[in-house]
């Protein structure tokens, strides 16, 4: 690459929380801990519950490690107390709420006081120093708004480092082609599956994606992987780094990798305290093992998370570029998005990683499972390349197959559509296409 923004940023430029050693960020999570669980305790009926049940108080936490004594949030606990079962404050003081879609059920709820509203837009302001992004920078949104923390979560932070933004959302591909060309922004904040579908516009206007102004991307809100880094990389010539958020918890700006080193995101531990269990048993494990990542949050005024499982899998690493901060593995799957096919557990980003190597299959994709009899069964919609003919279809289809089932190992039929063929998100990507129910 030609871009050159992978220089750490200047001392001045760090923020007090990532100026902390790591034995001040000790002392500094436990206090926070003992007054999250306080008030969690003290003013939401579910926590009250909850820590009676588990035959725990407040006064049983002196330790980080005595965190475990604590039972887990979880995504039904949020729904079993919708709309505003789980505030911490009276209503009249959340200044913001957003929640999820609702797809699969009543949605999740979150609040947020003005105080969480600063610190959250100063957290995703550090995410996006950690990506290169310097104040002055013009910052392309193409997260959705909405109920979505996405769009208004980088919209705040972008303002909080003295950016310019640039609010498009998502939607209108063709139009945001236009409005990079001519606002000429540095920083493209979107989910990479959205950024895939501006590539296409790109290239389908006969503009040269490399010579576009965008020298950094923050892509969240959906797993992806190394080879989609390295894809997306050289064809439009900047640094991909990765930010991780859920709204449970916050929003964007929970952990972002550093662009020095782009080794998986460092947690902003200042405000969130993680953990990684077993997913079967619950059981912590050591950092370095892998499992299901947990947190709670440290310094929410609205709605504090206490344990809260979030169901994506990684693992915790020491800290390189901010040594305090310990970083998670990238997420590249959830045990939610977890495909049990024939006794073998299959991520979409498995498959993904394999499209990316096969010549001439571009990086769309869908899986659908049906049911054959008694057997499920799995098919690899994915499209090819322009110009692509039968016979490189043909090919790129065999060898598809014979990579997931040697490295994957499940059998899959693979379906090469034509350019175009598999539905573009302007959000999330649906990756999976469940036709077995």
């Amino acid at each position: 690459m030609t871009t050159r923004l992978g220089d750490p940023p200047p001392a001045e430029l760090l923020d007090e929380g990532e100026r902390l050693s790591p034995p001040q960020l000790r002392a500094l999570q436990r206090e926070r801990l003992a007054a999250t669980l306080a008030n969690a305790y003290e003013n939401v009926p579910h926590y009250r519950r909850a820590f009676e049940e588990a035959g725990v108080t407040p006064l049983d936490f002196r330790d980080p490690e005595d965190l475990r004594k604590f039972p887990f949030t979880t995504k039904a606990d949020l729904r079993a107390n919708y709309p505003f079962g789980m505030f911490a404050v009276p209503r009249e003081q959340v200044v913001r709420i957003h929640a999820s879609s609702g797809t699969t059920g009543k949605p999740t709820v979150v609040g947020y006081t003005k105080q969480d509203i600063d610190s959250w837009a100063a957290l995703v302001a550090r995410s996006i120093r950690a990506s290169g992004g310097r104040p002055g920078m013009i910052v392309h949104v193409a997260y959705g708004y909405g109920l979505f923390t996405g769009g208004l979560g980088a919209h705040y932070g972008a303002e909080a480092m003295g950016c310019t933004v640039i609010p498009v959302s998502g939607g209108m591909t063709e139009r945001q082609v236009q409005l990079i060309e001519d606002f000429r922004p540095e920083i493209i904040m979107v989910t990479p599956s959205y950024m895939l579908a501006l590539l296409d516009e790109f290239r389908r206007q006969g503009v040269d994606p490399r010579k576009s102004s965008l020298k950094v991307g923050i892509f969240g809100a959906e797993p992806w992987t190394e080879a989609m880094r390295t894809q997306i990389e050289e064809a439009f010539d900047l640094h991909a780094v990765d930010i991780y958020g859920l709204s449970e918890v916050m929003g964007p700006g929970v952990a972002n990798e550093c662009v020095e080193t782009k080794d998986g995101p460092h947690i902003w531990e200042d405000h969130f305290y993680p953990e990684i269990v077993n997913p079967e048993t619950g059981e912590p494990v050591l950092d370095g093992e892998p499992g299901e990542l947990v947190f709670t949050s440290l310094t929410k005024q609205a709605m504090p998370v206490i344990r809260y499982r979030t169901r994506d899998l990684t693992r915790l690493l020491p800290g390189t570029a901010r040594p305090a901060f310990r970083r998670m593995q990238k997420i590249t799957g959830r045990s939610d998005d977890m495909i049990i096919l024939r006794g073998v557990n299959v991520f979409p980003s498995q498959v993904e990683e394999q499209i990316l190597r096969v010549p001439h299959l571009a990086p769309h994709y869908q899986l659908v499972l049906t049911r054959e009899g008694p057997m499920d069964a799995m098919t690899i919609a994915v499209e090819c390349e322009p110009g692509s003919d039968a016979g490189e279809r043909a090919a790129a289809a065999q060898a598809l197959a014979h990579h997931v089932k040697e490295m994957i190992g499940v059998s899959a039929a693979v379906d090469v559509r034509d350019p175009g063929a598999i539905e573009r998100s302007l959000g999330k990507a649906r990756r999976v296409v469940d036709k077995r129910k």
